[in-house]
């Protein structure tokens, strides 16, 4: 895209967010730690939401100390009014234990003293900082000229044109601070912001749809749509599964009677592999008579052994 264009699209997108937001400035009060912070609360939330859960923070705990210790679930019901409580919650106590991890206290003050590069580079290595919160410390904690930039607006500057999909993969909008005075940072970079969190916060809302097409008339087809549920979990999906259930029950339960068809045959295998045993009973039948015999011939033979021999007879005769 030609720097001009691009130029001319990002002024666009600050003329119409005048219309609908105003600016906010940051306390000046704020010391360095203190403007990380913040950062870490409001990124993805209104000004307003972040300076309540801060104050709570020094209110309700006694140091820093205390809050870096806490859980993250005690601290998201503390930022329960920030949009992403229990993600800011997160960044927070990670950026507090690795300030605490390298500084050995939290006094980030003697880093404005560093290079402006060299302090950058220190903030990119604490665990729990992203582009967003170093861009917002930059502005406000170290007298830098950097535009904080939030996913929300990140999307909206994607849908009106300002970035190209690969620009915005990248999490950068090119040209962006070029296009804004430093002078005019801070109060763009709150209005900006607020364009940012109000695509967060209701992509589909009707204010977010009439400011991006104020923008860009021809973005229609770019904006926010409904999320659509892939077909594996459209309610219609379940119906063809069913119904290979139902085919594959069936399958099943024909291969059982087929299974059971071959299974018969071998069921009557196994009774002719049986059937030797009416054998047996035959050749018992056939014995039995033989055992009936065994027992007659005694029966038989036992009058033979009471007849009188012929030799007895004649000697009872006695002679004449």
């Amino acid at each position: 895209m030609a720097s001009n264009n691009r130029a001319a699209l990002i002024n666009k997108v600050i003329k119409v967010a005048k219309k609908y937001y105003k600016p906010v400035e940051a306390p000046r009060e704020r010391n360095v730690l203190e403007h990380l912070i913040f950062a870490s609360c409001v990124e993805n939330s209104l000004y307003e939401d972040a300076d309540k859960v801060v104050a709570a923070l020094q209110t309700d705990y006694f140091d820093w100390n205390e809050v870096r210790v806490s859980s993250i679930r005690e601290l998201a019901e503390v930022m329960k009014p920030l949009n992403d409580s229990e993600d800011a919650a997160t960044r927070v106590k990670r950026v507090l234990q690795s300030v605490f991890e390298t500084q050995y206290t939290f006094d980030l003050e003697p880093l404005k003293k560093q290079n402006l590069g060299a302090t950058i580079k220190q903030f990119e290595k604490f665990h729990g900082t992203t582009p967003f919160s170093i861009a917002y410390v930059t502005q406000h904690g170290l007298g830098g000229h950097s535009i904080p930039i939030n996913q929300g607006l990140l999307e909206a500057m994607r849908v009106v044109g300002v970035v190209t999909d690969a620009e915005a993969a990248k999490g950068g909008v090119p040209g962006l601070e070029r296009a804004v005075p430093k002078t005019k940072g801070a109060e763009i970079g709150s209005l900006l912001h607020q364009l940012g969190v109000e695509l967060h916060r209701s992509p589909l809302g009707p204010t977010i749809r009439k400011i991006l097409l104020e923008i860009d008339p021809g973005c229609k087809d770019r904006l926010p749509k409904r999320h659509v549920k892939p077909a594996a979990e459209e309610a219609p999906a379940p119906a063809p599964e069913a119904a290979k259930k139902a085919d594959a029950k069936k399958t099943a339960a024909t291969d059982g009677k087929k299974v059971e068809a071959k299974a018969e045959p071998k069921k009557a295998d196994a009774k002719k592999a049986a059937a030797p045993a009416p054998v047996k009973k035959k050749t018992e039948a056939k014995a039995a008579p033989v055992k009936k015999a065994v027992k007659k011939v005694p029966a038989k033979a036992a009058p033979a052994a009471t007849k009188k021999s012929p030799t007895k007879k004649l000697a009872k005769k006695k002679p004449k």
